[in-house]
């Protein structure tokens, strides 16, 4: 199971008992992020974990999401020397106000208060103050495309197509199983030898993206999403859609730090 951490090898925190944290969870198709904030904003902490407990936004595996979100809960805690009781979690953009509600049960579960709910595209943008452009947020199992101007969120829409669909096609290129082909994936020494055979799915990508910001005034596309990362990922997106195209650094946290901007309780 993959399984990495921000604060991996590095000595425990000793935090003051009374510093207020801001606690983010992203419940994804593909991976599972915990963050950790102090009040000024500063991360302290984070991990994510290859799960599928999730898909197209809906919990799927309610007991396998909760369990795993507890590990998390206690490896983070240990680092940190301080107990997690509250976070705030987020939804991709058209998810059922039922779904919605599901995906707080699971912080619940796990022994998080649920302090906030909020969309992945606010929330991604709590973090890039983007003033006009679009924000992709490649995921696991789906493209979500949010238009922003004046510093809002003004149009989403989410198709499938992500991570998922990448790890397919390494698995069956090079015939092998999916779980490796995922493990390969993350791997940025391999992304060379892989990028002929996950292009086309990067073109799909980059084709929803034209297509749901068509017409509108977009001057700059920026990805985040943990697929994002994928080496040449941003060229062809570029190269497709004719507008320039960046990737912030360590792009599978930024939705989820912006889930935990969104935390309240802090």
């Amino acid at each position: 199971m993959l399984h990495r951490s921000l604060s991996e090898n590095a000595p425990p925190l000793d935090l003051d008992g009374g510093r207020r944290l801001k606690v983010g969870v992203d419940l994804g198709t593909a991976y599972l992020v915990l963050v950790v904030l102090d009040e000024d904003g500063t991360p302290l902490a984070g991990e994510w974990q290859f799960a599928q407990v999730v898909r197209d936004g809906l919990v799927v595996d309610f007991i396998g999401a909760t369990d795993l979100l507890r590990g998390m809960k206690a490896r983070v805690e240990r680092r940190l020397g301080r107990e997690l009781t509250h976070a705030a979690t987020g939804y991709p953009p058209g998810v059922p106000a039922a779904e919605v509600r599901a995906t707080g049960h699971v912080l619940e579960s796990a022994g998080l208060e649920c302090t906030g709910l909020v969309d992945e595209p606010s929330a991604a943008n709590n973090v890039l103050k983007l003033r006009r452009g679009a924000i992709v947020d490649v995921g696991g199992g789906t493209t979500g495309v949010a238009v922003i101007e004046d510093g809002q969120v003004v149009y989403t829409a989410d198709e499938a197509t992500g991570g998922t669909h990448f790890s397919l096609v390494i698995a069956g290129s090079l015939n092998i199983p999916f779980e490796e082909a995922e493990a390969l994936k993350v791997q940025p020494s391999q992304h060379a030898r892989l990028f002929p055979l996950v292009r086309p799915v990067m073109e799909k990508v980059a084709s929803i993206t034209a297509r749901h910001i068509q017409g509108r005034a977009v001057e700059q596309i920026t990805l985040v999403g943990g697929s994002s990362a994928f080496q040449g990922m941003a060229r062809v997106v570029e190269q497709y859609t004719g507008v320039r195209t960046t990737i912030p650094s360590h792009p599978v946290f930024v939705t989820p730090l912006g889930m935990a901007w969104h935390d309240p309780a802090a």
